[in-house]
């Protein structure tokens, strides 16, 4: 292989990492912010990635907890999607304050209408308010991904190494370190957040970049050998 040819391959593997690093980051369905104060009515966003090439994502259904049920949920319409509320009995009547739930919003279903559906690449964001916030640990909020193609993912695993997370709102818990979408006051903060899903997505990203660069630098360097300049 000549010169020329060795910088080219070089460049486009340097090319491929800098594009497939941002990438090759785990993109979940999460709930951002992730944390919450008890008794507070929180503004979340269900944050539903597309990570098929082939298909869109055309309908996302959340669960909500049901043995500490929000009173009250509602939604903030979103372009191009119907929202359905699905309220149900509850297995038992659950106190809240000075209220005695016996029915709640159980789970929330995005449905896209045509030409609206997530595509390849893209991200779409769907706001909720929920509360009070129970005053629990974490609230667990497993959500249903389905695609175009009949492909049907469950977000609903638990555990460090899980594949599928389940989204999560933390009240009382820390954050699991290294299992967490960093919330804004940690974006915010002058503290260094730990190796989360994002700050690594951009770790790797960066890092793809410098390694993009270096290829270019040795690519051009190679030309000039070549070419006696």
């Amino acid at each position: 292989m000549n010169r020329t040819s060795t910088a080219v391959v070089a460049l486009g593997a340097a090319l491929l990492l800098a594009l497939a690093a941002p990438a090759a980051a785990s993109a979940h369905v999460t709930v951002s912010p992730n944390t919450a104060s008890a008794g507070s009515y929180a503004l979340v966003n269900i944050k539903v990635p597309n990570e098929s090439a082939t298909a869109v994502t055309n309908e996302i259904e959340v669960s909500l907890p049901t043995e500490t049920p929000f009173l009250s949920v509602s939604y903030v319409p979103v372009a191009g999607w119907t929202t359905e509320l699905i309220r149900e009995t509850l297995a038992s009547p659950v106190k809240i304050g000075d209220n005695t739930v016996t029915e709640a919003v159980v789970r929330v279903v995005w449905t896209a209408t045509p030409g609206h559906e997530i595509s390849a690449g893209q991200l779409q964001v769907f706001p909720l308010s929920l509360g009070p916030v129970p005053d629990t640990g974490t609230i667990v909020m497993p959500a249903v991904q389905t695609y175009s193609d009949g492909t049907v993912v469950s977000w609903s695993e638990m555990g460090d190494n899980a594949q599928h997370p389940a989204p999560m709102m933390y009240v009382n818990d820390a954050p699991a370190a290294g299992g967490h979408e960093p919330a804004a006051e940690e974006l915010n903060s002058d503290s260094e957040p730990g190796a989360t899903p994002d700050t690594l997505a951009r770790g790797l990203g960066i890092g793809g970049l410098v390694v993009g660069a270096l290829g270019l630098v040795l690519a051009a360097a190679a030309l000039r050998t070549k070419t006696g300049r």
